[in-house]
């Protein structure tokens, strides 16, 4: 009952930033957890951020603290990631998903049922 559709990605320069924004729609949506995640080519699927359904709580990635903030808007249907001093290293492609599930289990894709399609971000050096 919830869909998603990422957008904001693209090629920016080493030390350059993005805005990544997350569109949520659904009767449901604004009661999930919204995660940010990425895949690198031949990687797997990393965790990098989350916030509560709330908006209240905030969960980040050893990678990308201090450089990427997570936010919801007003209205609660809208997840963005600020991605900021960008490393060509952070070369991905990003996915949104929502979810629910105890905290404990925030990290792992396993506990999202909603994805969007993903959007291509690429830092060039």
């Amino acid at each position: 009952q919830v869909q998603l559709v990422e957008s904001g990605g693209g090629l920016v320069q080493d030390g350059g930033s993005l805005r990544l924004s997350c569109a949520a729609s659904g009767r449901t949506s604004s009661s999930y957890r919204m995660v940010w995640f990425r895949q690198a080519p031949g990687k797997e699927r990393e965790f990098v951020a989350a916030i509560s359904a709330s908006g209240t709580t905030t969960t980040y990635a050893d990678s990308v603290k201090g450089r990427f903030t997570i936010s919801r808007d007003n209205a609660e249907n809208t997840v963005y990631l600020q991605m900021n001093s960008l490393k060509p290293e952070d070369t991905a492609v990003y996915y949104c998903a929502a979810g629910g599930g105890p905290p404990y289990l925030r990290r792992y894709t396993t506990s999202y049922d909603y994805w969007g399609q993903g959007t291509q971000v690429t830092v060039s050096s």
